[in-house]
């Protein structure tokens, strides 16, 4: 099959703007307050890791960013354009239901548990929301599914179903499904902690290859080696709250917080 011509779609802004930038938020579910002014910034072709123990908030953070969890302070801004709020505080919602459609279409998520419809074909999966959401020709659509699932190596299983694939060719599939939105950026939220090992390096190559393209992403992982490996930049997060974060080589090897000297320790010996 020849290559097929990728075009992404672009904002109507300056590619000067950071791809995501999010500014003090904050989310609480009732009394608990999860992300406590956290501040992120991704520009194009960066590789964001956030790091951190279980309930530090960096699934959440994921999740607010593209708009799947509601924030009750702060600003989220994709290049460039502020995400615009109808109420306050625990009754803050985002106000424009066509940009949030804009902007998860341009943010790609992939989920721990891939979230793959059981009932259609691995073909079928990565097919539907660019068909149905975005409502691009069908032939075209299916042309971009074949080259993003060879893309992730499982181009042979196309016409089978998602419980006919090991865990590891799942996810893979979860991401071809997010390549193939063509989007500004990549989220993923765990992507390999539901794997065995040895499934679980099928997906982190994926992941690599993807970074050495230039793509942008953020991503929420508990191996600290992927992250160092292709991060641009890492962010540990402690009880809602940024404790440090820098470059990958400064951040693994000379850490300054006794939290996360204390946390890297943990996940060597874990």
């Amino acid at each position: 099959m020849l290559p097929v011509k990728v075009q992404l779609v672009r904002w109507d802004v300056s590619d000067k703007s950071p791809v995501i930038e999010i500014r003090d938020l904050h989310k609480a579910y009732g009394a608990l307050e999860v992300l406590k002014g956290v501040n992120i910034t991704a520009h194009s072709g960066d590789v964001v890791s956030l790091i951190g123990s279980s309930g530090s908030g960096k699934s959440t953070l994921l999740r607010c960013c593209n708009l799947l969890e509601d924030s009750q302070r702060g600003e989220i801004l994709f290049k460039g354009e502020p995400v615009t709020w109808a109420g306050s505080d625990h009754s803050r919602r985002p106000g424009d239901p066509k940009q949030v459609l804009r902007i998860r279409t341009n943010l790609s998520m992939v989920f721990q548990q891939f979230n793959l419809w059981a009932h259609m074909t691995i073909l079928q999966n990565v097919m539907e929301a660019p068909v149905t959401v975005l409502g691009r020709d069908r032939k075209e659509v299916e042309d971009k599914a074949r080259y993003y699932l060879d893309k992730v190596g499982i181009g042979d299983k196309c016409d089978v179903y998602p419980a006919q694939l090991s865990g590891g060719q799942q996810q893979r599939a979860a991401i071809a499904r997010g390549l193939c939105m063509e989007p500004e950026a990549l989220l993923f939220d765990e992507p390999t902690s539901a794997l065995d090992p040895e499934l679980e390096q099928e997906v982190i190559k994926v992941i690599k290859d993807l970074a050495a393209e230039g793509r942008t992403m953020l991503i929420v992982t508990h191996d600290m080696k992927m992250a160092a490996d292709i991060s641009s930049h890492v962010v540990f997060l402690h009880q809602g709250l940024i404790e440090e974060e820098g470059d990958p080589a400064t951040l693994f090897g000379s850490p300054k917080s006794e939290r996360l000297q204390g946390f890297l320790k943990s996940t060597v010996h874990a």
